[in-house]
């Protein structure tokens, strides 16, 4: 199914974007190959960081409305007072500061597409409104009295479970209900890891050109070991480690040295601390207080790097070099790590704490 749409759009760039060849991305290149041409609504639904904009876009320069606007809006960054504004825009005179005439955001991608990022951080009382203009393809700016008939095609997007938003009541059914007419899941990048080597050569394609880098490629060993990482930031995340890891490197290939600390911690974990797995590592931390599961998670994760570097250290005899070595990260790393971590290594080679 890739194949067919690669071949009806080939020359996108957006949709080389797209990367890999999991069921689940197969699922949702044939998805975009069915719907991209009509008019009905798409919820993409997925973990911040998985590429629903990609698919925006993809569904956009797929269809009929190509040459036409895609234009994006994030809903949770806008202001409470200002979003109905910036969707159906607004009247000269209609609040303070409104000097002239401003069309909105539907009115700006008639014939094209509107997408709408972050759609569960909506306002309830905007949500009532959203719905009208979609069933009746219709809108009214801020302060007038006119009805414009509009032709936009909306896709929508969020990363929160909507169901559980309804029964709390901060979503209205019926507007999920009008959004979720076709349905797009972009599943975590944990789940699709057998696309990491194909996506990891496309962001490596991609920085060599924006850094002006010659980087032939990752190891086998890197690969494996970007594979074993849990990648909590999705694709967004693989992209970030990708670019810095290109940046530094001082070889062709990127080995597992080369490799960020963090990404290492987790395939270390075994070796150094006889411990199963990250879930082992929360479990010894304590939750009282009025920590959030991101400090908690934080304050587990420098604990375990903190303790793997101190095991490295007292087994190379405090050879920093030696130490990296065995961490297979590179010096510059370790020495920003201890610097971070407040471990400090002494002229006579060994650690002082």
């Amino acid at each position: 199914m890739w194949n067919l749409i690669s071949q009806a759009f080939f020359g996108s760039a957006i949709l080389k974007e797209l990367v890999g060849q999991s069921e689940q991305m197969q699922h949702v290149y044939e998805v975009i190959a069915k719907v991209a041409n009509s008019p009905s609504t798409v919820l993409i639904t997925g973990e911040s960081g998985t590429g629903k904009e990609l698919v925006a876009q993809a569904l956009h320069k797929a269809s009929a409305r190509n040459q036409k606007p895609f234009i994006r809006i994030n809903c949770a960054a806008i202001p409470e007072s200002l979003i109905e504004a910036e969707l159906f825009g607004y009247e000269k005179g209609a609040f303070t500061g409104a000097v002239t005439s401003k069309p909105g955001r539907f009115e700006l991608a008639h014939e094209g597409t509107l997408f709408l990022d972050e759609i569960g951080d909506l306002p309830i009382e905007m949500q009532v409104k959203l719905l009208r203009a979609l069933q009746e393809s219709t809108i009214e700016r801020v302060g007038g009295i006119k009805t414009i008939q509009l032709d936009t095609r909306l896709i929508a997007a969020t990363n929160q479970n909507l169901q559980q938003a309804i029964i709390a009541g901060k979503f209205r059914e019926d507007l999920y209900y009008r959004l979720n007419v076709v349905p797009v899941v972009l599943p975590p990048l944990r789940d699709r890891k057998e696309d990491i080597p194909d996506l990891v050569e496309h962001f490596l394609s991609k920085y060599n050109v924006r850094l002006n880098r010659h980087v032939s490629a990752f190891s086998k060993e890197a690969i494996k070991i970007l594979q074993s990482y849990s990648w909590p930031g999705n694709i967004r995340e693989l992209e970030n480690i990708v670019e810095r890891t290109i940046l530094f490197a001082e070889k062709s290939e990127i080995d597992v040295d080369d490799l960020p600390l963090e990404i290492m911690t987790q395939s270390k974990i075994m070796r150094f601390s006889g411990l199963s797995s990250l879930a082992s590592i929360a479990q010894m931390t304590s939750l009282t207080g009025d920590s959030s599961m991101k400090d908690i998670v934080r304050t587990a994760t420098l604990g375990i790097e903190r303790d793997l570097i101190v095991r490295a250290l007292d087994e190379t005899s405090g050879n920093v070099t030696h130490a990296a070595r065995k961490l297979k990260i590179s010096r510059k790393c370790m020495q920003l790590k201890m610097k971070e971590l407040g471990l400090r290594h002494g002229q006579d080679n060994n650690l002082a704490v």
